[in-house]
């Protein structure tokens, strides 16, 4: 499991840098976020979450069935939609509250 952020899509908000547990998403020279080292993240989404731009994506590897599937999340109000796309680009989304999604 790991996130993948797209630079084109970051505007540089730092929510993702300041939530990760493991301290592991950093600022590049042009005020964009980035993953060190993906295969050290924990998994945990918050990074996920917390990006207003659907700038980070969360890969689901081959160890875990997911063979090149990701999902990353939007938001509407007080909900969170999480899209999920699998290697085929198939979708399904999945709408939690926040206040549902935050007890996890």
């Amino acid at each position: 499991m790991s996130i993948k952020i797209d630079e084109n899509k970051c505007v540089g908000c730092e929510k993702c840098i300041n939530v990760c547990p493991g301290s592991l998403i950093y600022k590049n020279e042009a005020g964009k976020a980035f993953i060190k080292y993906p295969k050290d993240c924990w998994g945990c989404t918050a990074c996920i979450k917390e990006c207003k731009v659907m700038a980070i994506k969360y890969f689901l590897r081959a160890d875990i069935g997911g063979n090149g599937s990701y999902m990353y999340v939007s938001e509407k109000k007080e909900e969170l939609e999480w899209h999920m796309v699998d290697r085929k680009n198939n979708g399904k989304i999945v709408v939690t509250s926040r206040k549902e999604a935050n007890k996890y």
